[in-house]
C-alpha cells in the first residue's frame, strides 16, 4: 500500500507541483508510470520506495526546450554525431531507480542510457537525482540553476563535480549559458551560431 503522501511546496516556482510517495514498490511505479504515460509534461523520478510526481512550470520547459536547442546548434555547428533521446523513461529493477531527464542525449547511435542527461531545476526539494542517474549508469549529468550550468561525471566512487563536459570538452558552458534565457530562441540560436562561428 502506498502511504505517506507527501506535497512538497518548498521554493517552487510558479505552475509547477510536486508530489512525493513513499512506500511505493517497484510495480506500484510501473502501474503509475503505465496509467500515467500520456498526460503530457510529467516526470516521475523512482528512486528505492520513493516517488516523485512532478508536473513543470512553463518556465522549465521554456528553459529545457533552450538548452536543446542550443546544444543541437552547437553539435550540428561542430560536426558532432549528436542523437536525442529527449525525455525518455530509463528504468532498471535491480537499482530501484527510473526516470525522465528533462533532455538527454548519445554521441553517434542511441544506447541503453543517454551519454549525457540534462537537469532543469528551478525548485528545491524531491528526491536526490544524481543518486537515481548513478544506479543507472549514466555517465554524465548536467543541472542547468540559477542560471548557468554544472556537470557531473560517473566515476568509480561516484559522481564528481567537474569543470566541462568531457564528451564535449570544447563547449564553453559559461557562454552558452548566456543565450538559454533570451526571449527569443530562434534569435539565441542564431546568436549562439554566430559566437560559434567567429571562434
Amino acid at each position: 500500500m502506498i502511504s505517506n503522501l507527501v506535497q512538497q511546496p518548498n521554493s517552487q516556482s510558479a505552475g509547477e507541483q510536486r508530489l512525493i510517495l513513499n512506500n511505493v514498490s517497484w510495480q506500484q511505479y510501473e502501474t503509475v508510470r503505465t496509467t500515467l504515460d500520456d498526460v503530457p509534461g510529467l516526470r516521475m523520478t523512482y528512486l528505492e520506495g520513493t516517488l516523485e510526481i512532478m508536473s513543470p512550470s512553463p518556465e522549465h520547459e521554456v528553459d529545457k526546450k533552450a538548452i536543446a536547442r542550443l546544444i543541437e546548434i552547437y553539435a550540428l555547428e561542430m560536426d558532432i554525431d549528436l542523437t536525442g533521446y529527449g525525455s525518455t523513461t530509463f528504468r532498471k529493477q535491480a537499482k530501484a531507480r527510473g526516470l525522465e531527464p528533462d533532455e538527454c542525449y548519445c554521441f553517434a547511435q542511441l544506447k541503453e542510457v543517454p551519454d549525457i542527461a540534462i537537469e532543469v531545476v528551478l525548485s528545491s526539494g524531491g528526491i536526490d537525482k544524481l543518486s537515481v542517474y548513478q544506479g543507472l549508469k549514466v555517465p554524465e549529468v548536467w543541472f542547468w540553476r540559477n542560471n548557468q550550468f554544472t556537470v557531473y561525471r560517473l566515476r568509480q566512487e561516484g559522481y564528481e563535480l567537474i569543470s566541462r563536459s568531457e564528451f564535449l570538452p570544447k563547449l564553453d558552458l559559461s557562454v552558452l549559458a548566456q543565450y538559454v534565457k533570451l526571449p527569443s530562441q530562434t534569435q539565441a540560436v542564431k546568436a549562439y551560431r554566430d559566437t560559434l562561428r567567429q571562434a
